[in-house]
């Protein structure tokens, strides 16, 4: 019965995997669509397991699409902790000159990193890390799509991210 089991999945895998993964990558970006897709095969694997899936096509592209929608918002989060002008890195009084040091070094690879973005990216990032405004607002006044915006911060956030490690 197994291997009947593991046959129906791997042909749901082959028939699904090229769909899905344009699907995702559109929504999520090529970097995280892969680890997406993945994730979603191991939930309805799991999930296949525990019960039987009256069709699984079906319930592999609603959890994919969960998955993308989930990712969106642990996004929109993170782009809430970065703060933009590297404030939350300034040293207290009584801080170690090497940790006074280190908070330059920090601020000072986070704004070569915002200069180096694409200039749409910067403007986007600005718009939305300094002037706090919220997606649509920005999509609005630049004459863009929210996804466009979205795609436009997920770059700026990785980037500024690689340059502070």
């Amino acid at each position: 019965m197994p291997d009947k089991k593991s046959a129906s999945l791997r042909e749901l895998f082959l028939r699904n995997k090229r769909g899905l993964l344009t699907y995702l990558t559109r929504r999520v970006g090529r970097a995280d669509a892969p680890d997406l897709l993945q994730e979603a095969f191991l939930r309805v694997l799991d999930r296949g397991a525990a019960v039987e899936i009256s069709d699984p096509a079906a319930y592999l592209r609603r959890t994919a699409a969960n998955l993308a929608t989930d990712h969106g918002r642990r996004s929109d989060q993170e782009a809430k902790l970065l703060v933009f002008d590297g404030a939350a890195d300034a040293p207290s009084e009584d801080s170690t000159p090497e940790e006074r040091v280190d908070a330059k070094e920090r601020a000072r690879r986070f704004a070569v990193a915002i200069e180096a973005l694409p200039p749409r990216c910067r403007q986007v990032f600005t718009l939305r890390m300094r002037d706090k405004l919220p997606p649509e607002e920005i999509a609005r006044r630049l004459g863009i799509s929210r996804k466009m915006v979205d795609r436009h911060l997920q770059i700026a956030i990785e980037r500024c991210r690689k340059a502070l490690k």
